[in-house]
């Protein structure tokens, strides 16, 4: 459920790699100074800003280049909302379900839209916290080598390639697989009775196990925004990786296949004919944009909060 969003993955690493290997990512963030001027951060802001689209973890560490502190903990304050990779699979999902049969291009589209409201955002929450936080004591300025054009250095960037790639591997293999055997667990037990109706519905099942009753606790909370107990608790669960909310949807509606495409192609269907019990639909339009939207504001991750707050010492 993870792995087959990995091609997607590598050529946003790909792509970075070749700016950084023929020399125009200086460029980029000299080209983009006038810009991020507007709202108070300079050029060196731009490459950490834009590593945050793969992950918001590399970007929290390119800021160490930054030498105003101002400017250093405003750029960590709005990472969080250029979206990362992680998000990939939940934005394609949803959209897939939100506007179902229409051309590539559309849905390109509908992601682009989604990624620019994350990004101008940001770009005001900027502005705004550079009137609230001190300024330095010692006035910085904008200065950057600009190395020499070059050919693409196919080794290191095959390198830098498959080394971002294998950790997000490891992160996948590890805090996502473990989550989805904890949630697998969660809606497995306790083993409803041989002579029980439950026994023989899985969907009764199901909602009389550890995450059945967790879900419908807190679905109270979460049924005006128009969700029900199984993605409540797929949204709670999102919060330890994006990645996993996809694989908490998948266990809480049973689906069980080898072939990750069908898998993903049974949870839409899914999703799309799922109802509350007088019959309504669960995932209407307006409920999809209300996720898309948590997803683009929504605290990120813990890895990712654990190491702002690593970062910036509070």
């Amino acid at each position: 459920g993870t792995i087959i969003f990995l091609p997607q993955i590598i050529i946003l690493f790909f792509f970075i790699g070749i700016m950084e290997t023929t020399g125009y990512m200086s460029r980029a963030a000299y080209l983009m100074d006038g810009v991020m001027s507007k709202v108070g951060l300079s050029g060196r802001a731009f490459l950490p800003l834009l590593s945050s689209h793969a992950c918001a973890i590399p970007g929290f560490m390119a800021t160490r280049t930054i030498p105003s502190a101002r400017e250093r903990f405003i750029t960590i304050l709005i990472a969080p909302w250029m979206s990362c990779s992680a998000r990939i699979p939940v934005y394609t999902t949803l959209i897939a379900l939100l506007v179902p049969g229409v051309s590539f291009m559309t849905m390109a589209g509908i992601m682009l839209s989604i990624y620019s409201v994350g990004i101008i955002t940001a770009m005001i929450a900027a502005k705004i916290l550079r009137r609230s936080i001190p300024a330095d004591k010692e006035a910085t300025h904008f200065m950057l080598e600009l190395p020499s054009y070059q050919a693409p250095q196919w080794g290191y960037l095959l390198r830098q390639v498959i080394s971002r790639a294998w950790a997000f591997l490891k992160r996948a293999g590890t805090v996502i697989l473990g989550l989805s055997i904890l949630l697998w667990a969660l809606q497995t037990y306790p083993k409803p009775a041989e002579d029980s109706p439950a026994a023989e519905d899985s969907a009764l099942a199901l909602e009389q196990s550890y995450m059945g009753t967790m879900g419908k606790t807190i679905e109270p909370v979460v049924e005006p925004l128009g969700y029900d107990w199984r993605m409540g608790t797929a949204v709670i669960a999102s919060f330890a990786a994006r990645e996993v909310f996809i694989s908490n949807l998948k266990i809480t509606y049973a689906i069980e296949t080898d072939d990750d495409e069908e898998g993903n192609k049974l949870l839409r269907e899914k999703l799309a004919t799922s109802t509350w019990p007088d019959g309504r639909k669960i995932y209407t339009p307006l409920t999809i944009i209300s996720l898309l939207i948590f997803f683009i504001y929504a605290l990120q991750c813990l890895p990712t909060t654990v190491v702002v707050m690593r970062e910036l010492n509070s």
